[in-house]
């Protein structure tokens, strides 16, 4: 007995890395899973393993930033296995590039894939949800580095934030509905990090903190029933660690005394912002923040 028996779970970008632990977790579990990659050969490969080990699993190849795609990817999960009870968006790629040098197609293909391809299949969940009356789960992949910032990832960090944004406005829209959205900002060792995490070794005890099946526990939790009561959260994964992020909160103000700010009196108050908050005027590097950090 899993706790995802009978559930219907969606994975996208399931053929490798955190998307493939995460759908044999969920399988594991007792879901019947639709695994969603651009590229088909692995993730067939991740149905394989699936079914022979006694679970059920359908691939579907395209790309979720496409809109009719996403709408077959949830009318097909339907069609194969009855219902849908769970979405986990997980594709992505990288295109690492300081900003100055960063080209139009750069930035266009990593919003495209990370932000669309999360709208586009949450969309279209939402919507089979809210129709057929269902309750649903969505788990989206957001980052620490769009949480917190990161060298060289404008393009990457400014969708991850835009995720962690549009999961908590999903969780308002769809409550009425019993859809809950959250998100994680996962740490792991995968192809696409692999050069940040080459010079971590496994620790002494066998385990290995940054394998990516590490994820996938949260996640298969937070699309199951038990997690019906969570929504609108950020949570950090990594290793045996989970973390729950706090939203932006305004920490300290300064006032004008009932009338508008002359900037001249700003330019002498404004100090008294970071005074009382604790928070340092100049550029600063979050990541070095981090409870368990690669670098």
């Amino acid at each position: 007995m899993g706790i995802l028996d009978g559930k219907v779970v969606i994975v996208t970008g399931a053929a490798r890395g955190i998307g493939r632990g995460e759908a044999l977790e969920c399988a594991r579990q007792g879901a019947s899973v639709v695994l969603a990659d651009f590229d088909p050969s692995p993730a067939y490969d991740v149905a394989d393993e699936i079914i022979a080990a006694g679970g059920r699993a359908v691939v579907a190849s395209g790309d979720v930033a496409d809109t009719d795609f996403a709408d077959q990817l949830v009318t097909g999960a339907v069609e194969e296995f009855g219902h849908l009870d769970a979405l986990v968006n997980n594709a992505g790629i990288l295109r690492d590039r300081t900003l100055v040098k960063m080209t139009d197609e750069e930035w266009d293909a990593v919003v495209r894939v990370h932000l669309r391809g999360h709208f586009a299949p949450t969309r279209a969940a939402c919507r089979y949800w809210r129709a057929a009356q269902r309750p649903g789960r969505i788990v989206h992949t957001s980052s620490t580095s769009g949480l917190l910032g990161n060298f060289g990832q404008t393009n990457y960090g400014a969708a991850k934030a835009g995720i962690a944004a549009f999961s908590t406005i999903v969780s308002i829209e769809m409550a009425r509905f019993d859809v809950t959205s959250n998100a994680i900002a996962p740490s792991a060792r995968t192809r696409m990090t692999e050069p940040l995490f080459s010079a971590v070794a496994e620790a002494e005890d066998g385990f290995d903190f940054f394998d990516p099946d590490n994820i996938a526990p949260l996640v298969a939790y937070l699309c199951s029933p038990d997690a019906g009561h969570i929504s609108g959260k950020v949570f950090g994964v990594q290793g045996d660690s989970v973390e729950i992020f706090q939203p932006y909160t305004s920490v300290a103000e300064i006032k004008a005394g009932g009338k508008r700010w002359d900037p001249a009196d700003l330019a002498e108050q404004m100090g008294g912002l970071f005074t009382s908050s604790g928070i340092q005027p100049g550029p600063e590097n979050m990541m070095q923040r981090m409870r368990y950090n690669v670098t």
